[in-house]
């Protein structure tokens, strides 16, 4: 079974009581279709279980078959810089089937951030450093597709749909809490 290595700590992006029981950890491609199919399950889960647990998601873009990968996650980035990680995160995956300059920008128009500043955060590779951080941290873990979840530290094998069983097991046995 692998663990995550590279423990939570204060640079991730995270929803949640810091002192929840349990703590999701995903790795993600925003244009991986099996991540698109785990962002309503995540947020079920993170709905059900408000208050009981933190959510971090970590970039892990494979850009080799997914092209707009590594750009979708520079845009979250660049929203994160802006105090507006989750709603970028939320926009990239609910338009997933749009990934591109187009809905780059209007992401940026609803979330009030300058086009022109993403771009030039773009062309110096302000993110590129944090996203592959994200990345090697996600091979030192064991991942090697998306998403893949860790919760309290252990991969869930079972993957997006034993996602919530996971959790709701995580909660109620005391000794796998974080």
């Amino acid at each position: 079974m692998s663990h995550l290595r590279i423990p939570v700590s204060d640079q991730d992006h995270s929803i949640g009581p810091v002192d929840a029981p349990v703590t999701l950890v995903e790795y993600g491609d925003y244009q991986c279709p099996y991540c698109g199919e785990a962002f309503p399950v995540v947020k079920q889960i993170l709905e059900r279980y408000d208050g009981e647990i933190r959510f971090v998601f970590r970039n892990f873009p494979i850009q080799e078959i997914h092209p707009e990968a590594v750009d979708a996650a520079f845009v979250a980035e660049f929203a994160a810089d802006h105090g507006d990680f989750w709603r970028a995160h939320d926009l990239l995956y609910e338009n997933q089937s749009e990934l591109g300059p187009q809905l780059y920008q209007q992401i940026c128009d609803t979330l009030g951030l300058s086009v022109a500043d993403l771009q030039k955060a773009a062309k110096e590779s302000t993110y590129s450093a944090r996203i592959r951080a994200d990345e090697e941290g996600g091979i030192r873990s064991g991942v090697n597709g998306t998403p893949t979840f860790f919760l309290n530290g252990a991969i869930v094998e079972a993957g997006t749909g034993g996602l919530a069983d996971a959790v709701r097991s995580a909660l109620a046995d005391p000794r796998r809490r974080s």
